[in-house]
C-alpha cells in the first residue's frame, strides 16, 4: 500500500506521545463517510481503545495491513449511534 496517497495520514515520524493527538485531530477534520488510511509503526491498539473512550460509535476501524513492522488502518468517521 502506498503511504503517498491522499487520504494517507502517516505518523510514523512523529514522536510517540503526538501520535494520538495528531490522529484525534485528523479524524475530528473528517465529514461523516469520509476516511483516512492511518500509517504507523506501532500496534494501534491503545490507539484504537482512545478513539473508543473519546468518540464512542463515531469510528469505523479496518485493519487493512496488521504488522508486524507497519500497520495500515483505514478509518472512517460514522454518524453516533443514538442513544
Amino acid at each position: 500500500m502506498s503511504t503517498s496517497a491522499p487520504n494517507a495520514l502517516d505518523v510514523r515520524p512523529l514522536p510517540p506521545r503526538r501520535k494520538s493527538a495528531t490522529v484525534l485531530a485528523a479524524f475530528d477534520r473528517l465529514e461523516v463517510g469520509e476516511s483516512f488510511v492511518l500509517v504507523d509503526d506501532r500496534a494501534p491498539d491503545r490507539l484504537h481503545a482512545h478513539f473508543d473512550s473519546e468518540r464512542p460509535g463515531e469510528v469505523q476501524w479496518v485493519a487493512l495491513h496488521d504488522g508486524p513492522h507497519v500497520w495500515h488502518i483505514e478509518i472512517t468517521r460514522q454518524a453516533p449511534e443514538e442513544a
